[in-house]
C-alpha cells in the first residue's frame, strides 16, 4: 500500500532553486533514504514532506491526505507524520518522565514498552540536560513515537553522535519499523547509514535527482562521480584502459568512463586482463589495498593476503559480478 506520494514539488528562493521538481512515492512499511552531500537540498525536502517548509510547486499527500505548509496551517506539521531532527530540541531543564508524559497518547504499559525499546527507561529521573547527546537523541524518538506516527522522518539522526550511540540508534530504528510497524524515511550523507538499511536509495545533487535504485544498484553501477564517492572509493578508468577493461564492464561507454569499486578488480599474476604494475600495498586492517599503475590509469584494488609487493608484475580484470 502506498504511503506518501511526492508530486512535482520544488522550492525556489530569492529566484535560486532549492529543489527541482521531483516526484517519488513510498509504500508503507518501505525503508526509502534520501542520499546526497551538503547542501544537496535532502534536509529540505524532508521538510517539506513533514509540513514544515512550503513548496514552491507540486503537492504531497501522506495515506491519501494533502500535506499542507505553513502558509495553510497555523501550527505546521502533518497528522501522523513525525519528524526527527540533527538536534533533540527538548524542553531544557525539565525531567524527562515529565517531557514524555506530556506527549504520550499510549496507555501505560504500552508507553513503558517503548521507553525499553528506546533504551531510555533508566532516564526517566534525570533532567534532559543531564544527559548525553546520544542519551537526548533517544529521548527525542520516543517522545515522537508516543505520538503513534504513521510516517517518521529521519533527518540525519546520527550526524552528532560517536560510534556507541549511532549503533545504539541504528538497532532502535531498525526495532521501530519491524516491531512498531512504522515506516521511516531517512536522510544522510553517510554511505554507511544507507546502504546496509534502505530498501531504495535517491540521490540528490544541488536540488536536482540523479539517481535511485536499491543500495547495490547504487553501489555496483553508479551513473557518475558523484554518485559513486557518495557510497565508498572508486576509481575512473579511460582511454585505452577504460576499452580493456570495460569490454564487460556496466558502465563502460564510449561516452563515459569506467567507474569501478577497488574489490570489483581482479589481481593475478597471469592469465587474461590488462597488464600493470603494483606500485604500493597497504595494509588496511581487514584487506591489503593494492596501488597499480595501468598504461593510462592508476588504480586501488583490495586483496584478502599480502600476495603482491610493489614492482610486481600483474593482470588487472573486472570480476564477473561486476560485468
Amino acid at each position: 500500500m502506498e504511503l506518501l506520494r511526492v508530486s512535482d514539488i520544488s522550492l525556489v528562493e530569492r529566484e535560486a532553486t532549492v529543489v527541482a521538481p521531483i516526484s517519488f512515492s513510498q509504500r508503507a512499511h518501505h525503508k526509502l533514504a534520501l542520499a546526497g552531500e551538503s547542501g544537496a537540498g535532502k534536509s529540505t525536502l524532508l521538510q517539506m514532506v513533514a509540513g514544515l517548509i512550503q513548496p514552491s510547486t507540486g503537492e504531497i499527500r501522506v495515506a491519501g491526505d494533502r500535506v499542507r505548509g505553513p502558509h495553510d496551517v497555523l501550527v505546521p506539521g502533518h497528522p501522523g507524520v513525525a519528524y526527527l531532527s540533527q538536534k533533540s530540541e527538548l524542553p531544557h531543564s525539565l525531567r524527562v518522565e515529565q517531557v514524555l508524559r506530556y506527549a504520550s497518547k499510549r496507555p501505560a504499559a504500552e508507553a513503558q514498552a517503548l521507553y525499553e525499546l528506546c533504551r531510555i527507561d533508566h532516564l526517566l529521573a534525570r533532567r534532559t540536560d543531564q544527559l548525553s547527546g546520544g542519551e537526548q537523541q533517544r529521548v527525542a524518538l520516543a517522545r515522537l513515537l508516543l505520538g503513534s506516527p504513521r510516517l517518521l522522518l529521519l533527518d540525519e539522526p546520527y550526524s552528532n553522535l560517536d560510534r556507541v550511540h549511532k549503533r545504539q540508534l541504528q538497532a532502535i530504528i531498525e526495532e521501530v519499523g519491524t516491531r512498531l510497524g512504522i515506516t521511516c524515511l531517512l536522510v544522510s550523507h553517510d554511505a554507511t547509514d544507507v546502504l546496509p538499511w534502505a530498501d531504495e536509495i535517491l540521490v540528490l545533487r544541488r536540488g536536482q535527482l540523479v539517481q535511485r535504485g536499491t543500495p547495490q544498484q547504487l553501489y555496483a553501477q553508479p551513473t557518475d562521480e558523484y554518485t559513486a564517492a557518495l557510497f565508498g572509493d572508486y576509481n575512473l578508468v579511460r582511454g585505452a584502459d577504460q576499452l580493456a577493461l570495460g569490454q564487460a564492464g556496466a558502465s563502460a561507454t564510449p561516452k563515459a568512463p569506467l567507474l569501478v569499486r577497488p574489490e570489483q578488480l581482479v589481481l593475478s599474476a597471469s592469465g587474461a586482463g590488462l597488464p600493470g604494475t603494483v606500485r604500493a600495498v597497504r595494509f588496511m586492517g581487514s584487506y591489503y589495498e593494492v596501488e597499480v599503475q595501468l598504461p593510462e590509469s592508476l588504480v586501488r584494488a583490495r586483496a584478502t593476503t599480502a600476495a603482491f609487493a610493489p614492482g610486481n608484475a600483474v593482470v588487472v580484470s573486472v570480476a564477473a559480478a561486476a560485468k
